[in-house]
């Protein structure tokens, strides 16, 4: 959690009906998060589908933040990662913008029993998504001293002290009230029993209790569920010597401290409170704060951490604040590794072997400092078993810190939506080798492959180029680009002389491309190269045409089921006629350059 404020959760309006969590704070919890957040990747349009549609989903995902921040504030526990609580917060807080009839108009409140009042409410601090918003809020804090520290992954908690003496240590709970941490404060040795005599008469520290760690390198051992280890301890009824000794301080606020950030440091050094000196650091652009995040990241600490804190040097004092993010303080954290994600739509792909593929189309959401608006679901007998749909909240997590997978989903909408999905048997590797209805995928797929490198080689001519002749009516089968000239290829929209002249060249060239190519520009299954020019070098294609599955069998390297799909590739009727329409022509163009020759004779 953060440094400035890190075990702040912002909270939510809670639907209609609902137990509530906390104390007033709670009611413009949301209203701060959305005024304070501007326009982040996630909330930069609104969703198109009607706001009656996401009630029921709205609704879940509020208890669901309700269940979470109820275990995280008053027992201790965290459920969910900080990643994925963010997402759900922001996307709450996009659709509270755009819908503002979801959120509901009363909350029923209460304070926990057994707690004690902050004499300075904790504020919180606003957790910006991107750099985008990080550059939006440092442009507004023009002509103020900044700050950065790192947001250091404890539990919160005010330490009181008075004349010297300290008599008060309370847990963040909702930034107004928490649990008395008094007893087992005693017992932690970061945490000084008596100030200097010379202290102010009235002392009160906002900071953070964590785990000490050897040479934590956050980007390497993550938290390691530092966090969970202190609350724990702090929930005991006392706690042992040794155990307190495990146990840090990190005091990242004193409000009613000196006016300038240096001389808050150099006091707070002086009296024994460790590492906020020495991690805490001036900055004024953008560049500044991105170097000593990724400084931080990467940097041995004795504490872990989840991102960093910027903030004013030159705040207001503490009787000015309450419990809710102020203005001059923000949190930018480490790259997300989950997120949450609403899914908008599915998009069913059928390519160039007949495999369907499905995607999910999302609503934007930040994951490792990416954008993200789409995650593969895999398989269509993968989509089957996870049986995501329209509606449905998802758990995403970065595999190799690039691409973004399915892990979970969180919250499945009700009622379940139907989804037509394309029959699989259908499809195959032969299918689709010209164009048909429900074909468009495969076909286009097989358009691509064709003129790859794995195939034929037409440099320049991908996948855009082919749907353009396709949708253009041009090409209806696998191979009549060939009969194609450049006249039919510059009446394209944005084709010019030039460009139709590159691509005839291509499509003249493939002529003279040998078999082996050929082959596997129409789909040849894929066999070892050895065997491949083993059989080209001994047969022709039309003796191949012929033969069974045994005969494929007796080369190396190809089995029973690859025997069969050869077998069903030289056999199937349509692929034999485009095999034998490039033998003609082959037949065709030889002929006219032996009569050429004749001709020069």
């Amino acid at each position: 959690m953060p440094a400035f404020c890190p075990s702040y959760r912002l909270a939510l309006w809670l639907p209609l009906g609902m137990p509530s969590i906390s104390s007033h704070w709670l009611l413009w919890g949301l209203v701060a998060y959305v005024l304070t957040m501007g326009t982040p990747v996630s909330a930069s349009t609104c969703p198109s589908r009607p706001p009656h549609n996401l009630q029921t989903t709205y609704q879940a995902l509020s208890a669901k933040l309700a269940r979470w921040d109820q275990a995280y504030y008053h027992q201790g526990r965290r459920l969910i990662d900080d990643g994925s609580y963010d997402s759900a917060k922001r996307q709450l807080a996009r659709w509270a913008r755009c819908f503002p009839s979801l959120v509901a108009k009363r909350v029923v409140l209460h304070e926990p029993s057994g707690s004690r009042h902050h004499p300075i409410p904790q504020t919180g601090v606003t957790k910006l998504p991107d750099r985008a918003a990080v550059a939006r809020w440092i442009s507004q804090q023009a002509g103020h001293p900044l700050w950065i520290q790192p947001k250091v992954d404890g539990v919160a908690v005010t330490l009181v002290y008075r004349h010297s003496r300290l008599v008060a240590a309370i847990s963040r709970g909702d930034g107004i009230t928490g649990q008395d941490w008094y007893t087992n404060a005693r017992h932690i040795a970061a945490i000084p029993r008596r100030l200097p005599d010379n202290a102010p008469s009235h002392v009160t520290l906002q900071g953070e209790l964590y785990a000490r760690l050897e040479d934590h390198q956050q980007s390497r051992d993550g938290t390691h569920g530092a966090r969970a280890r202190i609350a724990g301890l702090m929930s005991r009824s006392t706690l042992t010597r040794h155990q307190g000794d495990a146990i840090g301080f990190f005091a990242w606020a004193w409000p009613d401290g000196p006016a300038t950030m240096p001389a808050r440091l150099a006091t707070l050094t002086d009296w024994g409170f460790d590492h906020v000196g020495d991690t805490t650091h001036p900055v004024d652009t953008l560049d500044d704060v991105a170097r000593w995040r990724k400084y931080l990241y990467h940097h041995t600490l004795p504490f872990a951490t989840d991102g960093v804190v910027v903030k004013r040097g030159d705040r207001p004092g503490g009787h000015e604040w309450d419990a809710s993010p102020p203005e001059w303080a923000m949190a930018w954290k480490y790259p997300a590794q989950l997120a949450i994600a609403h899914v908008d739509a599915l998009d069913f792909t059928v390519g160039r072997t007949g495999r369907i593929t499905v995607v999910a189309e999302l609503e934007p959401v930040v994951l490792g400092d990416k954008r993200v608006t789409r995650v593969s679901l895999g398989s269509l007998a993968h989509w089957r078993r996870t049986d995501v749909r329209p509606g449905d909240q998802v758990r995403l997590r970065l595999a190799g810190l690039t691409i973004p997978q399915l892990q979970d989903v969180v919250i499945r909408t009700q009622p379940r939506p139907p989804v037509a999905a394309p029959d699989p048997e259908r499809y195959d590797r032969l299918s689709c080798l010209h164009l048909a209805p429900g074909c468009r995928d495969q076909f286009l797929a097989r358009l691509e492959w064709l003129g790859s490198d794995e195939g034929l080689d037409f440099d320049g001519i991908g996948p855009a180029t082919w749907r353009q002749l396709v949708d253009a009516g041009l090409i209806e089968g696998l191979l009549d680009w060939r009969r194609l000239n450049t006249r039919h290829l510059e009446a394209l929209p944005g084709v010019g002389a030039l460009t139709a002249q590159h691509w005839q060249r291509h499509f003249a060239a493939a002529t003279g491309r040998s078999p082996r190519r050929w082959l596997r520009a129409l789909g040849l299954p894929a066999i070892p190269q050895e065997a491949l020019e083993a059989v080209l070098t001994q047969h022709d294609i039309s003796e191949l045409m012929r033969w069974t599955h045994t005969a494929w069998q007796a080369y190396s390297g190809i089995g029973a089921t690859r025997a069969t799909q050869l077998e069903d590739f030289f056999h199937d009727p349509e692929m034999r006629r485009l095999m034998i329409s490039l033998q003609k022509n082959a037949t065709a163009q030889e002929t006219g350059m032996i009569e050429t020759i004749n001709n020069a004779r």
